[in-house]
């Protein structure tokens, strides 16, 4: 991405208006299991600004958000979070 401004007030927008910050913490592969604990706010919104550090632009952020289950629906809720 190297600072691309189009990109970073994308996932601004995608994010609330939430401050961007340093990339870590990437939430882990699932288990499966009904008692593995759930991807947090926190982990998402990191995964966020990883997936928009790689993006070439807007457009490109936005079909990995989505394809990655990190796209808010309608209630606010990511599908990654269920």
């Amino acid at each position: 991405m190297s600072g691309s401004v189009e990109v970073r007030q994308f996932l601004l927008r995608q994010d609330g208006g939430g401050q961007l910050s340093g990339v870590g913490g990437l939430p882990g592969q699932r288990s499966g299991h009904a008692d593995a604990p759930r991807v947090s706010d926190d982990q998402v919104r990191r995964a966020r600004i990883a997936v928009a550090s790689g993006a070439q632009d807007a457009e490109d952020c936005a079909q990995l958000l989505d394809m990655l289950g990190l796209t808010p629906d309608d209630e606010g809720n990511t599908p990654v979070q269920r």
